[in-house]
């Protein structure tokens, strides 16, 4: 499971064996979430607080082109 970042207790990671569109995961200890990248959209909701999924909206919005590359070369596309 690539992790991408851990930032103010969220974790940024993608599975092993994913699928397109391009997204992430991430996940604290209220739960877990996804979001697809390219428009950043929030996809799935799993007991993460509002606070927490802006920032990590926020935060997958300036990471977006990084995240895209660490995908591509992961799954070699």
């Amino acid at each position: 499971m690539p992790e991408l970042f851990r930032l103010f207790g969220i974790r940024f990671f993608f599975f092993s064996n994913e699928h397109l569109p391009i997204h992430v995961h991430i996940e604290n200890s209220d739960g877990d979430a996804k979001f697809t990248i390219k428009p950043v959209k929030l996809t799935v909701n799993n007991g993460i607080k509002n606070k927490d999924i802006k920032l990590a909206e926020s935060i997958i919005e300036e990471n977006e082109e990084l995240i895209e590359k660490r995908w591509k070369e992961y799954f070699n596309k």
